[in-house]
């Protein structure tokens, strides 16, 4: 936990590695919207970082959980969308 101006809270911090930067990108643009005011996340190469801060267990894990959720979708929409896109002629 961490302390701010007296008020205890809970802090989640991760880094998801994605195959690409542009598969990485493609993630970020999709859940940054649902992430204002939640989580705090940062692109770095194909690497996804997030920071969550909350002021009770519960919360940390309701957002930690609403987050990768929307993350795992993004990551199937954007495979599938690779997956179907042909071969540069």
């Amino acid at each position: 936990m961490m302390s701010t101006a007296g008020e205890s809270k809970l802090l989640c911090e991760m880094a998801l590695e994605f195959p690409s930067e542009e598969h990485a990108l493609s993630v970020f643009r999709a859940v940054e919207t649902d992430n204002e005011g939640y989580v705090h996340a940062e692109l770095n190469g194909s690497t996804l970082t997030t920071r969550i801060e909350a002021s009770s267990l519960k919360s940390l894990l309701h957002t930690l959980d609403d987050f990768l959720a929307c993350v795992s979708v993004a990551d199937k929409v954007v495979r599938a969308d690779v997956s179907l896109t042909p071969p540069p002629a």
